[in-house]
């Protein structure tokens, strides 16, 4: 792979398959930034890189992500634990500067494979706190360790819209309830994409092509994140988890093998 400084040309085609693939990620995001299903939310990124080059991706999915936050501000408003947010949000800032000096010096598989790789990962996360071989929240983290984690959330949710894993490492140890984490959740992350904002556009993953793409996304981002506050109160999410997983598993390896190959 030849490495070089990159200024991401974005090129979309508003097809028929774009749309195929764009409705049901961006409904599915929203439904995670209501409440429902975590997973979801980055879950968006590698489906559309798919279909898409991978800045693009990324980059059509940020405002997106942006107003769905809005969303799920005002369903959770006050109801987080602002230490623990502040402390992901500062920790946030470096990992973002860093994650953007690296995609800047990367070619399209590089930024592919490591959309592959976050999602793969993932997966195994959440499949080894499952089956009891990784125990997290035993002991309380103090908030300097949730500045560290907070970086790791920062860089990969620059990557793909991935910082959950690692926030969520550092929130099951402070034993926050399932409305206070999600809230905290949606604070910390409002704030980190606010940050994703400036280097996006600079390294040129956000252009003014996307802006028709938005206009048709828009509703369906709010009424998942509408579907997500209702589901967050009536639904269980085993099944959905489930489904999202054995998804999340085969999209990142094909993003992996395309990347390889």
């Amino acid at each position: 792979m030849k490495i070089s400084h990159v200024i991401w040309e974005i090129e979309l085609e508003y097809s028929a398959t774009f749309f195929l693939f764009a409705v049901p990620a961006v409904v599915f995001a929203g439904m995670s930034k209501g409440g429902f299903g975590s997973a979801a939310s980055f879950a968006a990124a590698p489906f559309l890189a798919l279909i898409l080059e991978p800045a693009a991706a990324v980059g059509l999915m940020l405002p997106l992500l942006m107003l769905m936050d809005l969303g799920g501000l005002k369903a959770f408003w006050r109801q987080w634990d602002w230490p623990v947010a502040r402390a992901l949000i500062m920790g946030a800032v470096p990992g973002v500067v860093l994650a953007s000096a690296v995609l800047g010096l990367t070619d399209p598989d590089v930024f592919r494979f490591a959309i592959g790789v976050i999602a793969v990962g993932f997966v195994l996360y959440h499949w080894a706190r499952a089956g009891g071989m990784l125990r997290l929240g035993a002991s309380r983290m103090s908030l300097w360790a949730g500045g560290l984690w907070g970086a790791v959330a920062g860089f990969t949710s620059f990557v793909s819209h991935a910082g959950g894993p690692p926030a969520a490492v550092f929130m099951l140890s402070r034993d926050l309830s399932k409305t206070s984490f999600q809230a905290t959740t949606v604070l910390a992350f409002s704030a980190i994409n606010v940050l994703k904002i400036g280097p996006y556009v600079a390294l040129g993953m956000i252009s003014t092509e996307m802006a028709f793409g938005w206009a048709v996304l828009a509703p369906f981002a709010l009424a998942g994140v509408w579907l997500g506050v209702l589901a967050h109160r009536v639904v269980p999410e085993r099944l959905y988890f489930r489904l999202t997983y054995i998804f999340l598993l085969i999209t990142g390896t094909k993003l992996i093998w395309d990347a390889l190959s």
